[in-house]
């Protein structure tokens, strides 16, 4: 057991700050003393750790709490999710500061136009080399070849919309570089498959709330969940721009309502952009 002193003298957490931990419920000391000293054990260390991690996502106290607070929480899992995270974010302040001394050179190059010819490129090599056999048939039956395929994904990654599509991919990812590597690097199929179930369980809890108001703190932390769950399937370090687009689109689109209602229920999809667009735009 380890005093709050020792755990703050190794960790660096101030004791103010383990103490307001222990008032929000966020971490509770693993007992008291007789003398009424807050102790510690090994596992409050290792939530201390999941915490910390939480912290340099600049997530929120309020969400870093409702998710360890899931009892279906894969901790390695989440552990390989927060791996990534924090990669991306190194990556991003890596080129920040590429930048920054490219700008102290006089040589400006910072970049946040859309993706060019040889950026497509590179993705279409990466589509191509993740195929299986039986996915590269269907397209050489479909444009005569491989070279027919390429040809057909370059022309329309040119178009006008096409390029809209993206400059709105970069906005969401904050800039061109991230995008890209989302693109090229994705996460495990099965990392995927269950942070995208996990999602589904998370908008069919706020479904089920509709008609509740959008500004309570039950819809406003099933709101959080889904934040989190977002940026771990996107790798989005920030998913705000993001879901402001899919809430419009909730709210404005009539036949995605239709089509999402018949899944989530009756009047479900306004419901979900109408929490989104007051969790995302006052949060701000």
């Amino acid at each position: 057991m380890r005093t709050v002193k020792e755990v703050s003298d190794m960790t660096g957490i101030s004791v103010r700050t383990l103490h307001y931990y222990d008032e929000i419920g966020l971490l509770k000391p693993s007992v008291l003393s007789e003398a009424g000293y807050r102790l510690y054990d090994d596992k409050a260390l290792e939530t201390l750790q999941q915490i910390l991690f939480f912290r340099e996502l600049d997530l929120p106290l309020k969400q870093i709490k409702l998710i360890l607070g899931n009892p279906a929480l894969d901790k390695k899992q989440l552990l390989i999710s927060q791996k990534r995270m924090l990669e991306l974010k190194k990556e991003r302040l890596e080129r920040i500061i590429a930048s920054i001394e490219d700008v102290l050179k006089g040589d400006n190059k910072m970049d946040f136009g859309v993706f060019s010819k040889s950026d497509m490129e590179q993705m279409y090599r990466h589509i191509e080399s993740s195929m299986t056999d039986e996915q590269k048939e269907i397209f050489i039956k479909e444009y005569g070849s491989m070279e027919g395929f390429r040809d057909h994904f370059l022309d329309n990654a040119s178009s006008e919309e096409a390029q809209k599509n993206l400059a709105k991919v970069v906005e969401w990812y904050g800039d061109k570089e991230s995008a890209k590597n989302a693109a090229l690097n994705p996460e495990n199929s099965q990392i995927v498959e269950a942070y995208g179930k996990r999602l589904d369980q998370v908008t069919r809890k706020l479904a089920a709330k509709a008609g509740a108001d959008v500004n309570s703190l039950e819809v406003k932390e099933i709101v959080g969940e889904m934040d989190f769950v977002s940026k771990q399937l996107y790798q989005m370090e920030d998913v705000t721009a993001f879901m402001l687009d899919m809430a419009d689109k909730y709210v404005n689109n009539a036949q995605m309502q239709k089509g999402l209602d018949a899944v989530y229920g009756e009047g479900s999809t306004l419901f979900i952009g109408q929490a989104l667009q007051n969790f995302y735009k006052s949060d701000k």
